[in-house]
């Protein structure tokens, strides 16, 4: 492995142990045995290397996602299924990623001080939405639709993701997430 991966590992360990404002250069540096130096000469700023372990630890989580929703996939599935199915996969991600999701709702507070990062999830705002809308089985739609779609499932996915973080205990099934849009959908028809 070269300093850039080593970086970016120490990276991850400290953001996942001290979050995302209470990490240091030096944090960095210890916990990847690579020089500080090497922060500056690899990635610039010590926020460009968290950013880059960021990113890197958001795409393991969308790859495990898939996996782990792909193997609760079964052939001759009913949509309504599939929905179930799928929101166990992600549910469970929830407990599996956990730091991975305090740390995220951290950085919402930060946005405003940290232009390049709000600008980098602005951009992988689009890709998630797709993502979702291909993971639950709508990749067929319009575009429009398809972008209104995702963006009702990225925010499910936030609102279950925060009710998990917060209160794992009362936070909502795969199965009561199914029965409030039933719901939901009847009472607005």
């Amino acid at each position: 492995m070269g300093n850039r991966e080593d970086l970016i590992d120490g990276a991850t360990r400290s953001l996942y142990d001290k979050g995302y404002s209470r990490t240091t250069a030096r944090d960095i540096a210890s916990a990847s045995g690579v020089s500080l130096a090497a922060i500056g000469y690899h990635f610039g700023t010590k926020e460009a290397l968290l950013h880059a372990a960021l990113y890197r630890e958001m795409e393991r989580w969308g790859d495990d996602l898939a996996t782990a929703a792909g193997k609760k996939i079964e052939p001759g599935m009913s949509p309504t299924e599939r929905f179930e199915a799928i929101w166990s996969g992600v549910i469970e991600s929830f407990t599996a990623h956990r730091r991975l999701w305090m740390l995220q709702f951290e950085l919402l507070g930060h946005l405003d001080s940290l232009p390049e990062l709000r600008k980098n999830l602005v951009a992988s705002t689009a890709d998630a939405r797709e993502g979702l809308v291909e993971l639950f089985g709508d990749a067929g739609i319009e575009p429009g639709r398809a972008h209104t779609l995702g963006a009702l499932y990225q925010a499910l996915l936030l609102g279950v993701a925060e009710q998990w973080l917060v209160d794992p205990d009362h936070a909502m099934s795969a199965e009561e997430l199914l029965t409030a849009l039933r719901a939901l959908s009847s009472h607005l028809a």
